[in-house]
């Protein structure tokens, strides 16, 4: 009996110094969560503008007949907010780290020091980020997307210009300094994301020969590359959007998401006559055939360089052409033929 009792007092003794050994432990691990560190609750708000009224443009918010003229309310076209927010952090040792989180932020853990801070939605399906690794040259442009029918704008001095999608929506923020602490409890940091894409509605009014119009799509040259994310300002070189357009009962129309103008804002920005912006239509009509329209917008861009109205007029398609081979060919997606997207390289 004595053996077995010794056994006993040893396997409790065993048992006891475990125990005693986790609930060490756990209070180890308790006593780390509650140690400061250098995390801050990130609180985004979104401005969610779809245009901005530039000084001797046309205030459209305020414009009384917006409704009854196109047939929707002014703010339906505001862009919604985001599904998804990305904070990339650069370090003072060059290094950077990608954090995503809610859309409305959430807590974000860095190191202590100095840092830099870029904001951006990460949803995005068109948008492509380049030179991601300097903060100085992170930007965001878009993807190529080709037409074979399109052969560029005679207005414009440039006829070559890249052909791209329209770019997602975009919100950013972009934060030069700031500095982490380690604290028991996490600082709060709002932030405002601003828009860095715009849109314009682009309207083709018909004044005749609407009713031969199966389907239709646009381009719209002279708008901006690209857009660096630390500034807002967009790239000086110019790219054309392509796009699909809605038949309409005055004719087509489309929505087009752009960055704005090129090498804007800046501080010698006036309504410059220098940059030319031109506006494509082409149609193809219920007996097959496609027709072709470009037209010179510089004066409406010019003084809209981050997104507005855009509005031709005048267009006309003849009876004879209209009803030209008849009018028995069933149009279809199809048949019209499609873009070609390229994804550029990273």
């Amino acid at each position: 009996m004595m053996r077995y009792t010794i056994r006993y007092v040893s396997l409790l003794a065993g048992m006891l110094t475990v125990f005693s050994s986790c609930e060490h432990k756990d209070l180890c691990f308790d006593h780390e969560a509650h140690a400061p560190k250098s995390d801050v609750h990130v609180k985004a708000v979104y401005e969610k503008e779809w245009e901005h009224t530039c000084e001797g443009g046309p205030d459209w918010e305020q414009y009384p007949a917006w409704e009854s003229r196109f047939g929707m309310e002014y703010h339906e076209l505001c862009p919604d907010a985001p599904d998804g927010l990305r904070v990339q952090v650069y370090n003072e040792d060059g290094t950077n780290n990608i954090l995503n989180v809610a859309p409305e932020g959430d807590i974000v853990r860095m190191r202590p020091g100095e840092h830099s801070l870029l904001l951006y939605n990460n949803d995005t399906e068109y948008i492509v980020f380049d030179d991601m690794n300097s903060f100085a040259s992170a930007k965001a442009t878009t993807r190529t997307r080709t037409r074979a029918s399109y052969a560029g704008n005679p207005y414009m001095e440039n006829t070559v210009e890249n052909t791209v999608n329209a770019p997602d929506m975009l919100y950013g923020n972009y934060m030069e300094n700031y500095t982490a602490e380690r604290k028991i409890e996490a600082d709060e940091l709002p932030v405002t994301m601003h828009p860095l894409v715009f849109t314009y509605l682009v309207r083709y009014e018909f004044s005749h020969g609407l009713e031969y119009v199966a389907l239709a799509r646009g381009a719209l040259a002279g708008m901006a590359g690209a857009v660096w994310l630390n500034s807002g300002r967009t790239s000086e070189e110019a790219a054309t959007i392509l796009y699909d357009c809605s038949v309409e009962d005055f004719g087509t129309q489309a929505c087009v998401q752009s960055f704005g103008i090129p090498d804007y804002p800046n501080e010698h920005y006036t309504t410059r006559t220098e940059r030319r912006y031109g506006l494509n239509l082409e149609v193809r009509l219920k007996n097959g055939k496609v027709k072709s329209f470009d037209f010179d917008v510089t004066d409406q861009v010019a003084v809209q360089p981050q997104g507005g109205v855009i509005v031709v007029s005048g267009i006309e398609i003849s009876d004879e052409e209209g009803t030209e081979g008849g009018s028995g060919f069933d149009v279809t997606v199809k048949d019209w033929g499609e873009y070609e997207d390229i994804e550029l390289p990273l």
